[in-house]
């Protein structure tokens, strides 16, 4: 069972990753430099990937603010819905889920 300040620790650190990640994509898409329409058309679909993945990690980064937020309130750990505990290996999988498995399918 790991205690709350390894999950806090655990969540803390894969922000500043997602925060780098970002940094990244937003470096790239910003760093065009194709000079034919063959050229633009490649950067194209490689914008399309990575602003899926700045969605994606914008998406992870609220989930971590709002689980970091229930650790300071002493809310974590415990399902938003129902108020039950999640499951320890749940929370293992997924350290920022508001949601019980239960609750998370009905979702």
């Amino acid at each position: 069972m790991k205690s709350l300040d390894s999950r806090k620790s655990d969540l803390t650190a894969r922000k500043a990753f997602l925060e780098n990640r970002l940094n990244r994509i937003e470096s790239e898409l910003d760093a065009h430099e194709a000079k034919d329409f063959e050229e633009m058309a490649t950067e194209r679909e490689g914008d399309e990937v990575l602003e899926d993945l700045g969605h994606s990690a914008q998406h992870e980064l609220r989930m971590i603010d709002a689980a970091l937020k229930r650790i300071e309130a002493g809310e974590y750990g415990d399902c938003m819905t129902c108020g039950k505990p999640i499951s320890e290996e749940r929370l293992d999988l997924i350290p920022a889920t508001p949601f019980c498995a239960t609750c998370a399918a009905k979702h």
